[in-house]
């Protein structure tokens, strides 16, 4: 079976296919499968890891770029009344120099988000289980802290963890009242990372300045308070909508299912037995 991580995989579809050998799902997240249930009928459930990085890095990086500068309302704008000419306080945004970067999840994708801010002279603080070796934090100009001081300090915060029955809304009311009334939030990871009630009311409330997601909690739908304000970017799940990402994910799923065909174990199996 080959599905997308959009395609519900649970314990029914599994036993409607007695033959199945191999789930192959075409993205690196895989919550959309019940990887415990596959397990224990034989099942290897295999994802496309790595090949998404840089793709969903570049746009997490627009986005942010974007929101700090307004170019999608600007785009907005020109589009409908358009505007009177330059003035010297017209449609001002903010520079990201020497802005605060907070990334919540330091791994591949995080700190391919954070190697790019860095070269724009953002200071990054990162927060998650582990703290990064000496040499790559210096490399990355990256800070370990805890959440609660980089949710305090960042002026941008940027989610980049998996999505796991532990980290439904780990961004809620609560974080989000700890952030900068200037912060501005990105989520290009998963949906349901964060409470959308929550942030919409953040917003509303201007206890943060702005917001772009890429996911949505219950995606496809988008709650339509999102499109009413114009400080929020809206992107349709576009992280690694690149040909490169998606032709090296294909590879991974043809030759997955090539292997099981001829018996060898497939790559990248998330669900093997511990």
């Amino acid at each position: 079976m080959i599905t997308p991580l959009s395609t519900p995989v649970d314990a029914e579809v599994i036993d409607a296919a007695p033959n199945l050998k191999l789930i192959a799902n075409y993205g690196a997240g895989f919550n959309n499968i019940d990887t415990e249930y596959a397990r224990k009928k034989g099942i290897p459930v295999t994802n496309t890891p790595k090949v998404s990085t840089v793709s969903t890095a570049e746009v997490t990086c627009g986005l942010i770029i974007s929101l700090a500068h307004r170019i999608v309302e600007g785009d907005q704008l020109m589009r409908s009344t358009g505007f009177n000419g330059w003035a010297p306080l017209f449609f001002l945004g903010t520079e990201l120099k020497d802005k605060t970067l907070g990334i919540i999840g330091m791994g591949q994708i995080g700190q391919a988000v954070a190697k790019r801010m860095h070269a724009f002279d953002m200071n990054i603080i990162y927060t998650q289980r582990h703290q990064l070796d000496p040499e790559t934090e210096n490399k990355l100009g990256a800070k370990f802290v805890s959440q609660e001081e980089l949710l305090k300090n960042a002026d941008v915060i940027s989610l980049h963890r998996p999505a796991t029955p532990d980290s439904v809304h780990m961004i809620d009311t609560e974080q989000f009242k700890k952030m900068k009334s200037s912060a501005m939030f990105i989520n290009a990871a998963r949906g349901p990372l964060i409470n959308e009630a929550a942030l919409l009311q953040a917003l509303k409330g201007q206890e943060i300045a702005g917001a772009a997601l890429d996911v949505y909690e219950h995606e496809p739908e988008v709650d339509n308070g999102f499109k009413e304000l114009k400080n929020v970017v809206l992107t349709p799940h576009i992280g690694n909508a690149t040909t490169e990402a998606r032709n090296a994910m294909a590879e991974i799923v043809a030759t997955n299912t090539v292997k099981v065909s001829e018996n060898q174990e497939p790559n990248y199996i998330v669900n093997a037995d511990k």
